[in-house]
This record gives C-alpha cells, sequence and structure tokens, in this order.
C-alpha cells in the first residue's frame, strides 16, 4: 500500500485497524510461554489493544491474572492459526476481525457457543442482528461474540460546512449527501472555496455497492459483479479527474494530520510540509464507528468539537471485533465469564459505553443509554442514535470467506483505471482472471 492513492481494500482495513489501535505487539508473556490450563491465569490473543482496560477490571474482580498478546493484524492469522491447530500455547480466549471471520467459525478453533453451558442463542435477540449472524457458522453454531457494532458515515467539519453550504446541520448534510451526484455537487462547491470533499478517492469504495449490497461469491460459486460495484471505477476516476480530494492516501502522514487543519497539496506518502505554498484543508472522512474515537480523536487538537457525522450515499460498515474461547482450552469457565463481561453483562457494558463512546451491539444497554448520549467532539450531537439507525442496513449474508482476497483485487483493478495503467474494461477483465487464478473453483463473468 506504498504506492499512493492505492484502492487495495484488504491494505486499507489492515491499516484501518492498526491506525485505529495501538498494535505494537506486546505482552505480559512471550508467545507460548503460557498455555492454558493454569487455573490461575488466563491467556489472550488479539490484534488490537481495545481489551486492555477491560482485562484489568477482569482481573480486579475474579483476583486472576489475564496475559494479553497483541499481534498486528497484517501478521495475526499465519501466527495464530499455528497455535491452534496444534494447541501448544494456544490463548484460552482469542479475537476475530471482520475480514477473516467468516473463514474462521467454519473451522473448530473457537468453542460452540450454542450448546451447554454457554447457551447464547437464548441471547440472539439481545443484539444487533448482522453481529450475532457474524459468528455463526454454516451449520448454525455461534462460535463468536462480539460487543461492539460498526457501521460508518461521513465526518464532516462544522466551521467548513458552515462557511461553504451555509448549514454544519447533519439531517441537512445528509440530505445533500445521500445520492453521488449530491456528493460530487457538494465536492465541486468545497473546491471552488479553496477546500477538498475526501483525503483522497478511496473514501468513496465504501459507497460502492449502493442500495444493492451483493456477497461477491454466491451460493453457486459464481462471482457477483454488480452495475454499483463497476460504477465504483467510475466514480473513483471521476473523482481524480475533477481534482476533488488532497491527494492524501488513506493511512498516510497527511490523511492524519488534514484532520487537524492545512496540508501540502498532493502531499502522497511524504511527510507533511508545514508553510507549504499550495496548502489545501480536507472538509470530510468516510470512517466507521471506531474511527471517531481511535481516528480522529487521537490525532486531532486544532478542530476538536468542530466535528459532525452524517450518512453517505449508503449505509457500510467496517471492521469490528469478535471473540470466542478456543475450543481445547482447559480454562474455559474463566474464559467464558470474560466472554460474558465483554459481550453481554450490562454493567460493565454501560460503564464501557460511556467511557469510550463505542457504539455497543448489545441492545439492553443501547436502549438504555442512546436517547441521552453526547459527544463534546461531534459539539453535542448524538451519533449513538445515527450509528444505531445505520446498523438496521447491514446484512451479514453479504460478507463471505472470500473477500479479504477479491477485496484486494477488486481495489488494484479499480487503482489501475484512476492511475490510467489500464482502461475500464482491460481492468475489469484482469480482476475478473486473477479472481479466476486465486479460486478456479468460481465462475466470473467473463468465462
Amino acid at each position: 500500500m506504498k504506492k499512493a492513492l492505492s484502492l487495495s481494500f484488504v491494505s486499507l482495513l489492515a491499516l484501518g485497524v492498526v491506525a485505529g489501535c495501538n498494535n505494537d505487539e506486546s505482552s505480559a508473556n512471550e508467545e507460548g510461554s503460557s498455555g492454558s490450563g493454569s487455573g490461575e491465569k488466563l491467556t489472550v490473543w488479539s490484534f488490537t489493544d481495545e481489551l486492555e482496560e477491560p482485562i484489568q477490571v477482569f482481573e480486579e474482580r475474579h483476583g486472576v491474572e489475564i496475559d494479553l498478546t497483541i499481534i498486528p493484524i497484517e501478521d495475526y492469522p499465519t501466527r495464530l492459526r499455528p497455535v491452534l491447530q496444534n494447541g501448544t500455547g494456544a490463548p484460552d480466549v482469542f479475537t476475530g476481525e471482520l475480514a477473516f471471520i467468516k473463514d474462521w467459525v467454519e473451522q473448530d478453533y473457537w468453542e460452540d457457543l450454542s450448546q451447554e453451558p454457554y447457551n447464547v442463542e437464548d441471547l440472539e435477540g439481545d443484539y444487533v442482528d448482522y453481529v450475532f449472524d457474524m459468528g455463526r457458522n454454516s451449520e448454525g453454531a455461534v462460535k463468536a461474540l462480539s460487543w461492539q457494532t460498526t457501521p460508518g458515515g461521513i465526518f464532516y467539519r462544522r466551521s467548513i460546512a458552515e462557511e461553504v453550504l451555509g448549514t454544519d446541520d447533519p439531517a441537512e448534510i445528509g440530505e445533500r449527501f445521500s445520492t453521488m451526484d449530491g456528493l460530487f455537487e457538494v465536492g465541486e462547491e468545497l473546491k471552488a472555496a479553496g477546500y477538498r470533499l475526501f483525503p483522497d478517492e478511496g473514501a468513496v469504495r465504501w459507497f460502492a455497492q449502493g442500495d444493492n449490497p451483493q456477497p461477491w461469491v454466491d451460493e453457486n460459486d459464481e462471482l457477483i459483479v454488480t452495475e454499483e460495484r463497476l460504477n465504483h471505477f467510475d466514480f473513483a476516476k471521476e473523482l481524480r479527474d475533477k481534482d476533488l480530494t488532497a491527494f492524501a492516501p488513506e493511512w498516510s502522514p497527511a490523511w492524519f494530520a488534514a484532520m487537524d487543519g492545512p496540508i501540502n497539496y498532493n502531499a502522497g506518502w511524504d511527510e507533511v510540509d508545514e508553510g507549504a505554498s499550495n496548502e489545501v484543508e480536507v472538509f470530510s472522512y468516510a470512517l466507521p464507528t471506531w474511527g471517531l474515537h481511535s481516528v480522529l480523536k487521537t490525532n486531532v487538537e486544532e478542530t476538536d468539537g468542530d466535528w459532525a457525522v452524517t450518512n453517505g450515499p449508503s449505509p457500510y460498515f467496517w471492521g469490528g471485533t469478535w471473540l470466542g474461547i478456543y475450543s481445547g482450552s482447559d480454562n474455559k469457565d474463566l474464559a467464558w465469564e470474560f466472554v460474558k463481561m465483554m459481550t453481554h453483562e450490562e454493567e460493565f457494558l454501560t460503564d464501557w459505553a460511556l467511557d469510550t463512546g463505542d457504539v455497543l451491539s448489545y441492545l439492553p444497554v443501547t436502549e438504555k443509554i442512546k436517547d441521552e448520549f453526547q459527544d463534546e467532539f461531534l459539539a453535542g450531537q448524538n451519533n449513538y442514535t445515527f450509528f444505531l439507525d445505520e446498523a438496521q442496513s447491514i446484512d451479514a449474508d453479504t460478507v463471505t470467506r472470500y473477500d479479504q482476497q477479491i477485496d484486494t483485487l477488486f481495489g488494484n483493478a479499480v487503482s489501475d483505471y484512476v492511475e490510467g495503467v489500464r482502461t475500464k474494461e482491460e481492468a475489469v477483465d484482469e480482476f475478473y482472471n486473477l479472481v479466476k487464478n486465486a479460486y478456479p473453483h468460481i465462475t466470473v463473468p467473463n468465462e
């Protein structure tokens, strides 16, 4: 992803989680130094540091020690899979991410939580539908749960909206953003005033499915390429040709810096040149729930309180953390206590949501706190109700075990077209060929 303005979806996803969390590999023990079954110690592996505070709470409550190993997400599956397969040094609890959750629930690594003594089927109605369904395998067994829901929106600068568009109201801005045509119209107005709509073209990838979300591969092993997905090539190219972005690639220094003020235009992957003569300010970012707390809030000072969130042309979701119990653990009772606390204990989750702003998937808590929720960073906006409404549009059936690889190939094809390496037809055909090469059993449209 070092190539400027690459639209490689999985690289962006991986880097997004890395950027959103402190993913320097860390642990109270070296990998494998403490296996399951001590009875006095629980081992947890994850790709994110978001479990650190809950672990402290759990240790204080239960008088036990938890060893947490954090592995960068790009290395996580390859590091974790071997220890799960052979059982040596395997953790008692481990997390899974959206990019590979549908593959991992089909394996025998996670305990079946549908059975005794867990009986999580009794809790199904207490969760946002897609979140609960994502942890279920093709045979109906629930292998993992998640405490969070991760729909996305468009975060924008209120002061720029007021100056250029005459209002900073999320409902009014959302109305203008409700179609791709409207999004581009706003982009033209911003450009005329010296601003840019997005930091780079990658922002519109989340709206590629439009109002017609489909899985990449259907039950007949056929690649599904909708008109909306093909239109994404044109939307990304239009953003480039009309100069509506700041050419600050996602997760680059300039991408982060633009959250808090002007950056040098077309910085690419270079460090930001403060005081450059070609400075420009960015109006908005397409980010999910966790982007507010793990990306925006951690990278701004000057613009704190100048943000709001609204909808884009279509709903989307990005990322998410599921966790479950290693099926070979000798510490399953204690592991289940931790999973319960993290995913459906009302007292803990209420404190967690109010403290962190994390948008929960556990409805008994969200129903209590959603109406009064406010975020000072967003000038007092209740982003909780917004994201919970967006979450109702998410369909778990659109996620497949092929997404990580196919998203990467599709993103590279879009990038080739935007960069002028290939025509649209050539880029699409190359995408089909690469999918067929990676998955010979999948039928592609150009066969």
